[in-house]
């Protein structure tokens, strides 16, 4: 098959899915539709592995893969096809969806076969993987932006799935509105890069951005990213705009694994590191968004210390991961970000799906400390969860060690770098091992606090071989982007394969080493000493003596009270945005809908009543009548010629 072929039934397989069980939900079975909906996906995955392959037997400098289906806007200059690319960047992306994706459509048909709505549901993430393949496929800014609103469409459907809840229509909508704000921002820096540069093509932006880089505030490429990564705050939850994911739990489960690993919340770090040469030009916009993730990723970990739901922990712990994305992105480390981007698919995919699997066996339950001693209960879970566990506080040689170290490596010795932000995130980091080794002891470890009219039973197949395999991956994932330091003390020094891969796409951001690989090899231990130290220790005090959290809550309760109430920040955006806005928009209806529209269309619906009521008079049935107005007609118009 074609290329523009293997393009066609990776992009168009989803939306297949979601006709069939979209037009016909109300008659497929869960299985069923869980089914039709898996193997769509599966279809994807197997043309990205195809084209992937392609990619490969080409030369390096040339493996690119455009495909044009149709002119879609031709205004004066602006000619804007739907065109595909498929390149080492995003065919990554496209095996990372669609794979990542499968798995959690085939664990959704153990976890969804109860729901009446399964077949609704299932069409929902058809529909998401559609969108999500269209945002990174997209050649052009424009195209982008079309994934980019179908996957915001996407997961106000999937969070709000279960709509009868009225707080979990209330965070679908919470979601969709704060991605409004971010997605307004994207559009202006999208006008405004096209009225600087006359192009919206990624590969045109990149290839026009100033050779050297912008020192003033008021450059368009500073002003055009800046607008773009406020749309990425929206979209990948980053501050101020990350408040709608913790409430994204409203959802299914395995869709808080969807949105949160391989899809959405990815979509504002891809189109940095896509638009890296942009960006580059841009060093004003870099400072910004590495303080801002390094300030999301600290602020997100101190949350999740306090928090019991399951669900909101690994969903803070979201949060943090993409701090640390756009950390890497802000000091010119874009393969690093996206290297965690990756890793993080595998692990947090697997998290969130064996929560999940905790949900499913405890009836629903996600309060961790209804929880307990689920080791023996739940064997395939449990060490299927450690894996994504080990991975995401860094231990060695599990993935997020691989990734997390180079971004902290990165921000301390890039030319963009600085300490206090290799600070913040090895920091951000230390609070990942505390918070997430005390959710595998609660859940886990120690003595049972389930109920016991509960009875614990592990995963079915459909969901177990998902969480195997994402396990897997957690374990190895993170040996195609192995440090040079320390493939240089491995035998046959192996080589950085996604550093190879992608540097024809994704050119680092020059560095001037002014540092030792002893220095590398330092905060490396440095790190993973931390990090095991603080897991041994929590393990130690949430297994086995539970008194000391509880003695240190009450000795500073308003410090815990300010924390586990997320820093008030959703009640400050109430009092001080929304609450002015709405009685802002009363008085405005008020003075204007009120008093001046409806006011003169009242005054002119009486008038043209009234006249009506006038004309009715005229119109008495009377043939006399008539006859005396058709003679008087006559006269005034005799008297009118006769007159002149």
């Amino acid at each position: 098959m074609s290329a523009s072929g293997m393009t066609a039934v990776l992009v168009l397989s989803p939306l297949v899915g979601f006709l069939i069980n979209g037009l016909r939900y109300k008659k497929h079975p869960a299985n069923l539709a869980g089914i039709i909906a898996s193997a769509c996906v599966f279809l994807s995955f197997a043309s990205a592995i195809a084209l992937f392959a392609q990619l490969l037997q080409m030369p390096e400098e040339s493996r690119k893969i455009t495909v044009e289906f149709f002119s879609w806007l031709e205004v004066d200059a602006l000619r804007v096809p739907m065109a595909f690319v498929i390149d080492p960047l995003s065919s990554l992306m496209i095996l990372i969806i669609s794979g990542v994706g499968f798995l959690i459509h085939l664990f959704s048909i153990g976890y969804m076969h109860h729901d009446k709505g399964a077949a609704k549901y299932f069409s929902y993430l058809n529909l998401f993987i559609f969108n999500m393949l269209i945002l990174v496929l997209g050649d052009s800014l424009l195209t982008m932006f079309v994934g980019w609103e179908g996957v915001g469409l996407c997961s106000y459907l999937l969070i709000g799935f279960w709509f009868t809840d009225e707080q979990k229509a209330a965070a679908g909508l919470k979601a969709f509105l704060t991605n409004r704000i971010g997605d307004a921002a994207f559009l202006l820096g999208l006008f405004l890069l096209f009225k600087a540069f006359g192009a919206i093509s990624l590969a045109d932006l990149n290839a026009l951005a100033p050779k050297i880089p912008e020192a003033s505030w008021m450059g368009a490429a500073t002003l055009g990213t800046l607008l773009l990564f406020i749309g990425a705050t929206g979209k990948s939850a980053q501050i101020p705009l990350y408040v709608w994911l913790p409430d994204a739990m409203a959802g299914p489960t395995p869709v808080s694994a969807l949105i949160h690993a391989a899809t959405m919340v990815t979509a504002g770090v891809y189109m940095i590191v896509r638009l890296n040469g942009l960006f580059s030009a841009a060093p004003l916009t870099l400072h910004v968004i590495a303080v801002v993730g390094g300030l999301t990723a600290l602020l997100a970990a101190t949350i999740g210390t306090t928090q019991f739901d399951i669900k909101k922990i690994l969903a803070y712990s979201t949060v943090s991961q993409l701090g640390f994305m756009f950390l890497a992105a802000g000091v010119g480390a874009y393969t690093a970000a996206f290297f965690h981007l990756m890793t993080h698919a595998f692990f947090k995919a697997l998290m969130f799906l064996g929560s999940g699997s905790v949900i499913h066996a405890l009836h629903e339950e996600q309060d961790i400390r209804k929880m307990g001693g689920l080791k023996k209960y739940l064997p395939i879970t449990y060490w299927t969860f450690t894996m994504g566990w080990l991975a995401i506080i860094g231990i060695p040689p599990f993935a997020g060690f691989f990734s997390k170290d180079e971004i902290l490596w990165q921000a301390f010795s890039s030319d963009l770098g600085h300490p206090v932000l290799w600070t913040m995130g090895a920091v951000a980091a230390m609070f990942t091992a505390f918070y997430m080794t005390r959710l595998m002891a609660l859940t886990f470890w120690g003595e049972s606090r389930v109920s016991k009219k509960l009875h614990p039973h592990d995963a079915p197949p459909t969901m177990a071989i998902p969480l195997i395999v994402l396990a897997v991956l957690a374990m190895i994932g993170g040996w195609v982007g192995i440090p040079h330091v320390i493939a240089e003390v491995l035998p046959g020094h192996p080589t950085n394969l996604l550093g190879e891969w992608l540097k024809t796409v994704v050119p680092e951001h020059p560095h001037t080493e002014t540092l030792g690989e002893h220095w590398e090899w330092g905060m490396m231990i440095f790190s993973t000493a931390a990090a095991l130290a603080i897991a041994i220790i929590t393990k130690q005090i949430y297994a086995k003596k539970p008194s000391v959290p509880e003695n240190f809550v009450k000795k500073f309760p308003r410090l815990h009270k300010f924390i586990d109430n997320k820093y008030f920040v959703d009640e400050f955006y109430e009092k001080i945005i929304l609450q002015p806005l709405v009685t802002f928009s009363k008085n405005l209806w008020n003075s204007i809908d009120v008093h001046v529209i409806d006011q003169t269309t009242h005054l002119l619906s009486d008038w043209a009543q009234n006249l009506g009521k006038w004309i009715r008079f005229i119109q008495s049935g009377n043939l006399q009548q008539y006859a005396l107005y058709t003679v008087m007609g006559l006269v005034v118009l005799l008297s009118y010629v006769l007159l002149r």
